[in-house]
């Protein structure tokens, strides 16, 4: 897995955090660009910067915007994780959940969304794992899935 730079704008979000936030995103942030698998665009998305399938890829969305598959977010002294890859797929769901428990952390975890206060409310190998075992094609698959047949 290629490892992606960081566009300015996703430094600029980084720069307008407390050094409290970045304290906890940024090994986030890098704990997910050393797992992306390849095909996955980063950027401002929605306001956060994440990844997503570029349109050049699947450009047939419901909404006419890339679809998301990893973002994060702060807000205030709260952080949250986006793993749309989770929403339509039940078996990374139920890996994601498995590996989760076994850490012993509480989950917070609604629709794909992981919320935690601390570095050490979220596990990173687990997230690394979960972020890597999905490709491209695995996720545009699942997010077919969702559609309503034609």
């Amino acid at each position: 897995m290629m490892k992606q730079p960081i566009p300015d704008a996703v430094e600029e979000w980084f720069s307008d955090l407390t050094p409290a936030a970045r304290a906890v995103l940024y090994p986030v942030i890098d704990t997910l660009r050393d797992a992306m698998p390849a095909g996955y665009e980063l950027g401002m998305f929605f306001g956060m910067p994440g990844w997503v399938v570029p349109l050049a890829t699947y450009p047939n969305t419901v909404t006419g915007h890339p679809l998301l598959y990893v973002s994060v977010s702060a807000q205030g002294s709260s952080h949250s994780l986006y793993l749309m890859g989770l929403a339509s797929d039940l078996e990374a769901d139920a890996a994601f959940r498995a590996s989760w428990a076994a850490t012993g952390l509480a989950l917070n975890l609604g629709a794909g969304c992981l919320q935690f206060l601390t570095l050490g409310d979220i596990d990173l190998d687990v997230v690394r794992r979960c972020v890597a075992g999905i490709s491209v094609p695995r996720f545009l698959a699942g997010y077919e899935s969702t559609l309503p047949a034609a």
